[in-house]
């Protein structure tokens, strides 16, 4: 499979799961919906650890078999009377990492009288259907999809109103960002009764079929080094034909690795694609992690990383030897800012919370997101999309088939203006931006640009750094959100 498309299928093996991964899918991390929030949040977040048994098919009536779902409660905030719950909808990871981490619901919390509730997605953290036996097979991961999950998001919240006195007629809003933000929005199309809104940040629901292009987010990528520093991009192009001309032999291949100081040696053309694999998502990581503070996120970097970045990339007119040493010095601004690292590792581009086991799934099932490059609008190596080869890939790690047509037929692509009460958020940084909602539907779909934004900026907790763009950001977030629960405390309410 070519460079792209695996790059963007996200299979790195978790830790602890031995399960075969075909070589080409090694070189897969979580460049996908990477969700990073908050390093430093304003306020003490404390939370209770709580369960619900839950059906593993919703959608079924054989099938009686249950799991417990993690969900995690802070309720110092809320308030009986006039109160809200704001429902952030787990995505890819531990629930814990992504409560921890996203400072805004925390901030806003005290504003919005709100109980706060992290809900897990079903085959991350602890919530497995089938325990150890989750990622077995296909035959057990049948049951992991974006509508199951909003299934158990709707009986928890239904659980939730019974057994908590005062929750019962309280607003519901749905948050979250990248993955849990296409859930978010998801979430309110198809459970309008269950929550009155919802704020989807950098959710990328047009990154399907042909809605938009295939080569925008890797465009955006290219803007992204192009602005940060003069000849960024123009190096980084560079630097793959660099790569190719060095490692013809095994001399080259030595050579290369001690100088990138490699954990291991490069030592056949595999192991080269591999390389540049891994380069490649380390500069879209850092197109998505492009804070304007330091960050401990995917890794800990500096404050507006690319910019650091790009002073190491201001010549793309060198020899390979001296163009690549200073990709070197590049790459270790996002792997060794605190120092510590001996050596690179090209198994390990980010935090190991994310669960890229299951998203590898997904993204070969039902999140089928189409990746190109050319070369000419991008700094990458040239990649068509091609659906077939990225088929066989699932199938011969899967054994399933992907379906490519379905979230746009479950969901509706770009024809939802029917749905009210929806935020899409987007920073024009983010790469997912280009699969985002960017431009206001209807006077209740709304589309937040944050000029100087990287992957949801807006659901990290303030910072004394945060640009007056993600500042004005959050306060008209707020200020819909606050619409939402007026209207919802004007009208007749209806128990769930």
């Amino acid at each position: 499979m070519g460079r792209l498309v695996l790059l963007l299928l996200l299979a790195f093996l978790m830790p602890g799961l031995a399960i075969p991964v075909p070589p080409a899918l090694k070189a897969l991390s979580n460049l996908h919906l990477s969700t990073s929030f908050t390093s430093r949040p304003s306020v003490v977040m404390k939370y209770s650890i709580h369960y619900i048994e839950q059906k593993i098919d919703h959608f079924g009536f054989k099938n009686d078999k249950t799991f417990n779902q993690r969900y995690l409660i802070a309720d110092q905030h809320w308030r009986k009377e006039g109160g809200s719950i704001l429902f952030y909808t787990g995505n890819e990871g531990d629930i814990i990492w992504f409560c921890n981490n996203t400072g805004f619901m925390w901030d806003v919390a005290e504003e919005l009288k709100a109980m706060l509730v992290f809900a897990e997605h079903r085959y991350y953290g602890q919530s497995l259907p089938f325990g150890a036996d989750s990622f077995r097979d296909s035959r057990h991961l049948n049951f992991l999809t974006s509508e199951q999950a909003l299934a158990d998001f709707a009986e928890l919240i239904k659980h939730l109103k019974r057994t908590i006195p005062g929750a019962e007629n309280q607003p519901v809003i749905a948050l979250g960002g990248s993955y849990g933000g296409m859930l978010a929005a998801w979430f309110r199309m198809k459970y309008p009764h269950i929550v009155v809104g919802a704020l989807a940040a950098s959710a990328p629901i047009w990154q399907f079929e042909d809605i938009v292009p295939c080569g925008v987010f890797m465009k955006i990528v290219t803007t992204d080094f192009k602005r940060s520093g003069p000849n960024c991009s123009e190096s980084i192009q560079s630097s793959w034909d660099a790569i190719n001309r060095l490692t013809r032999n095994g001399t080259g291949m030595d050579w290369l690795s001690e100088a990138l100081h490699l954990c291991t040696p490069l030592k056949n053309a595999q192991d080269v694609q591999h390389l540049k694999d891994w380069i490649s998502e380390t500069w879209v990581n850092l197109a998505m992690v492009d804070y304007p503070y330091e960050s401990n996120f995917l890794q800990p970097l500096p404050a507006w990383p690319i910019k650091v970045v790009c002073q190491y990339l201001k010549n793309p007119n060198l020899s390979d030897k001296k163009l690549l040493q200073n990709i070197f010095q590049a790459l270790n601004v996002y792997y060794n800012y605190s120092g510590q690292a001996r050596c690179l590792n090209m198994s390990e581009t980010s935090t190991s919370s994310l669960g890229s086991l299951g998203w590898s799934y997904q993204a070969c099932t039902e999140i089928v997101m189409p990746f190109c490059t050319n070369g000419i609008d991008d700094m990458f190596e040239p990649q068509p999309w091609d659906l077939k080869t990225f088929s066989d890939e699932c199938f011969k790690q899967w054994g399933v088939k992907p379906r490519p047509s379905w979230i746009t037929s479950m969901y509706g692509g770009k024809n939802i203006s029917s749905h009210t009460n929806i935020i899409f958020s987007n920073g024009d940084l983010d790469p997912w931006s280009g699969g985002g909602v960017t431009k206001n539907i209807t006077n209740t779909l709304v589309a937040i640009i944050i000029p100087e934004g990287a992957h949801h900026l807006d659901l990290r907790a303030n910072s004394a750094f945060d640009p007056m763009t993600v500042l004005l950001a959050r306060s008209l977030e707020v200020k819909y959100m606050k619409q939402w629960i007026r209207d919802f405390y004007a009208s007749p309410r209806k128990k769930h």
